[in-house]
């Protein structure tokens, strides 16, 4: 079984597409961070996904980039009316807050959203599912992950 990443970095991958975060090309993909200070780039070939975002090069799970761009590929479910909800979510601030708990990072997010967390977690579960039957390879990327701008 694949090395699967935190539930909850999903949204995170919602953030990335509503927030226009993301430029997709025809094998490669550069995604900004939720605050703007990092840009990771996601490569392809064929199933095999390199990237050089913290979570897929160092701890080798598909981390929010990859998945923002299987979601723009069509190969994961998006949901655009929930997604939007998750609107200019600086999921970096959130998470330091939380020291990478980002399950507590999520539940306060949706709170303060208004949502209820059964329903946007069902959600995340069908694409977890997804996540997890996709015929995929993540792959540390030869570039090394960004340092953040001022």
């Amino acid at each position: 079984m694949k090395k699967l990443p935190p539930i909850q970095k999903i949204l995170e991958a919602y953030t990335a597409i509503v927030d226009k975060h993301v430029n997709l090309t025809k094998d490669q993909a550069e995604v900004a961070s939720s605050n703007g200070t990092k840009t990771y780039t996601v490569n392809w070939d064929d199933n095999e996904y390199h990237s050089n975002d913290n979570a897929t090069y160092w701890q080798g799970y598909a981390g929010y980039p990859v998945i923002a761009v299987l979601m723009l590929q069509g190969k994961l479910p998006f949901n655009q009316k929930l997604a939007d909800n998750f609107k200019s979510v600086n999921w970096n601030e959130i998470n330091s807050k939380f020291k990478r708990n980002y399950a507590k990072a999520a539940t306060e997010v949706i709170k303060k959203k208004g949502l209820d967390e059964n329903e946007v977690m069902a959600e995340l579960g069908i694409v977890y599912e997804d996540l997890k039957k996709l015929p995929i390879t993540i792959k540390r990327g030869s570039l090394r992950p960004p340092k953040a701008r001022k």
